[in-house]
């Protein structure tokens, strides 16, 4: 894994890790508020059922004013109503709904009785005996002889506090999100700058060890021909030759893989026509594909534009089309389609070939470095199992994707760039 890769990681990290704590918060503040709304809304109720069963009034001996300073004390205190901290109006109807008592309890009015009055005239209409009237809650009942009663009771105090936990609970939140995010940007910095640090040694590595190796490949070689100088060339010395060919190639490619993710961390994007890029770099595979005895079908959209890197779009095509043509059918058929996402932004590059023994392979393992199928990656075909790697690189690289799939005798790789 590289650099870019690493903080990429990080950023993903980050972001679920803040989404985790935002969802509990929200979660957690929900369940506050809503409890704290519901449980407001079952003391008003009590209270004004108490004001109903006391024909409009509140019950004196009910009010302890000289408790008051030892409520609140315990869970089960939170839910009893303290009645002498309500003030409400009650109007009594006779069974004609006329009103015969209007009882004020409300010692700073800002509304006149005669709109209190019209108030409760509505409520009877209602079919819900307790409703919401802006600051104000009615509950209708029957009076101890019988009559309508309806209670106006100014909840402004109850609806005030509501409001207010609603909206520290949302500052407060975002400080603690906040503080959170700027906690957890530091510490997760300093969680993989061992991780680069071991990213940087492993690519130093690969090259040191590259580098190394060559040196003895090269005796090696040297002496095999001069042993076949000598005494001619035998099966033993042609298969040596071979080996440290393939021993070459392999070396080759673990420093390609290092400077690829070096140029990973140091990519740089403009705007290009992946159409001239796409034709340019399937041209010269036409005349290997009719070596081959193999049919090539180009289908490129004009002036598909993207936000790439050019020569990485050059190698992404080049070794989707060799993979093609390497692993096709014998006569069989390959495919390059290039279409745009977007007029003007985005691309999807598919690249196809002839697999007739495609639908009982596992494909999910075709993009690991080194990973060969038995059957589809044989050895005698050339490569090294990493072409496919590369390419999924890039695409990442290019924030897109790239998949495989088999439908009707044929597999595609299919690669997406936004």
């Amino acid at each position: 894994m590289n650099t870019a890769a690493i903080k990429q990681l990080r950023k993903k990290f980050v972001l679920i890790a803040m989404l985790s704590l935002f969802l509990a918060m929200l979660f957690i503040g929900l369940m506050i508020n809503v409890a704290n709304y519901n449980t407001t809304k079952i003391m008003l109720k009590q209270v004004m059922t108490h004001i109903i069963e006391n024909d409009g009034e509140l019950n004196e001996e009910e009010v302890h004013y000289e408790h008051s300073f030892k409520r609140g004390t315990g869970i089960l205190d939170a839910f009893t109503p303290h009645y002498g901290r309500y003030q409400f109006y009650s109007c009594i109807f006779d069974k004609e709904k006329n009103l015969i008592k209007g009882i004020n309890e409300i010692e700073y009015k800002e509304i006149d009785d005669s709109t209190y009055q019209q108030y409760a005239v509505n409520a009877l209409e209602e079919e819900k005996s307790f409703v919401r009237y802006g600051t104000h809650y009615l509950m209708k009942g029957k009076t101890s002889d019988g009559n309508d009663i309806v209670v106006i009771l100014d909840a402004t105090n109850e609806i005030t506090i509501i409001a207010r936990l609603f909206y520290w609970t949302v500052v407060i939140c975002f400080i603690g999100l906040l503080i959170t995010f700027i906690l957890v940007w530091i510490f997760s910095k300093k969680l993989i700058q061992p991780e680069i640090e071991n990213a940087k040694r492993q690519k130093q590595f690969i090259t040191n060890a590259s580098h190394e190796l060559k040196t003895p490949l090269a005796v090696i070689r040297a002496n095999v021909e001069m042993e076949e100088i000598m005494n001619g060339e035998t099966e033993l010395s042609k298969s040596t030759i071979k080996q440290i060919d393939h021993m070459n190639g392999l070396i080759q490619n673990l420093v390609m893989i290092a400077k690829a993710d070096e140029k990973e961390d140091k990519r740089v994007m403009t705007k290009e026509n992946v159409s001239i890029l796409v034709m340019e770099s399937v041209e010269p595979f036409k005349t290997v594909a009719k070596q081959e005895h193999l049919s090539m079908f180009v289908e490129v959209e004009e002036d598909v534009v993207a936000l790439v890197d050019g020569s990485k779009i050059r190698q992404l095509t080049t070794i989707l089309v060799d993979n093609a043509i390497k692993y096709c059918d014998d006569e069989g058929v390959v495919r390059v389609k290039l279409t745009s996402i977007k007029k003007g932004k985005g691309m999807i590059l598919r690249i196809s070939n002839t697999y007739a023994e495609g639908e009982s392979v596992d494909y999910r393992r075709f993009f690991d470095r080194f990973y060969r199928q038995d059957k589809a990656h044989n050895i005698d075909r050339g490569g090294y199992g990493i072409g496919l790697s590369i390419a999924e690189s890039i695409c990442k690289q290019h924030l897109g994707s790239i998949k495989v799939e088999w439908s009707s005798g044929e597999i595609s790789f299919i690669c997406k760039i936004l």
